[in-house]
């Protein structure tokens, strides 16, 4: 099946999009890219579901968030508030039926809000690396006094990245995030999770990962530790991972 791509107006905004319609014998759930903070749609692992919606015949739906990839914007603006709404305008216009959502690092955050807010929908979730909370326990909690300053005076700090050039970090960021916090939990998500976590990941320690599966209310989950694998999880053994986690499911 060919890709089809659009934009999604969306507050005086776009989003992009990709899709890949189901063949028409095909009943199982319609996959949905969620990804991580600062990346893009066309990335290693949503490339790799996209292959699998090929060869399978099922449905799949990515998307760049507002501020990110070929999305209108400035990132810098963005806020988990405007994301998550970002999530689920793509879920009620551009899906139907059930869904599996597949969320990296920040988008395992949102694919929980996602599930929270839409349950009816969500068939199961695979999530990669998920930074539930990111901006407060992770982001907030790991800068320093300068870094800090940074934020409550400037507004915003330029973090480093091991990805690339640094990025900003703006106070709405930080202050937004808080809104949002599932953890310590419970989270009230009951379709089947699936749970892949680096245990060399530098940016989302595995044990935070694993509170988050701890707070989640499913009896069907599975967390799998890979010991030597990073944050991306993105070399063929791990894509291969998340390929059979997605299958698991549904």
């Amino acid at each position: 099946m060919n890709e089809r791509t659009g934009f999604l107006g969306r507050h005086g905004e776009h989003l992009a999009w990709r899709a890949i319609d189901a063949a028409s014998d095909c009943a199982r759930p319609t996959l949905v890219w969620l990804g991580g903070f600062n990346s893009q749609m066309s990335g290693t692992k949503a490339q790799a579901l996209a292959d699998l919606a090929r060869a399978s015949g099922r449905a799949y739906v990515r998307f760049d968030y507002f501020g990110h990839g070929a999305s209108s914007g400035a990132f810098e603006d963005g806020t988990v508030t405007r994301w998550r709404e970002d999530a689920l305008a793509v879920i009620d216009e551009l899906t139907t039926g059930p869904l599996i959502l597949v969320g990296s690092s920040m988008g395992g955050w949102l694919a929980c809000l996602a599930a929270l807010a839409r349950p009816e929908r969500v068939a199961g979730l695979v999530l990669i690396a998920p930074a539930a909370d990111f901006t407060e326990r992770l982001l907030w909690a790991g800068m320093d006094a300068a870094a800090r300053r940074a934020v409550e005076e400037e507004g915003v700090w330029l973090r480093p990245s091991l990805y690339g050039d640094p990025y900003p970090i703006g106070r709405a960021l930080i202050e937004d995030g808080a809104r949002w916090s599932i953890l310590p939990g419970p989270v009230g998500i009951t379709a089947p999770v699936r749970i892949l976590q680096g245990g060399a990941d530098p940016d989302v320690p595995w044990r935070h990962a694993l509170a988050l599966a701890d707070a989640i209310d499913a009896e069907d989950l599975v967390f799998t530790l890979i010991r030597d694998g990073d944050h991306r999880l993105s070399r063929p053994q791990d894509l291969a991972r998340l390929i059979a986690a997605v299958e698991e499911i549904g």
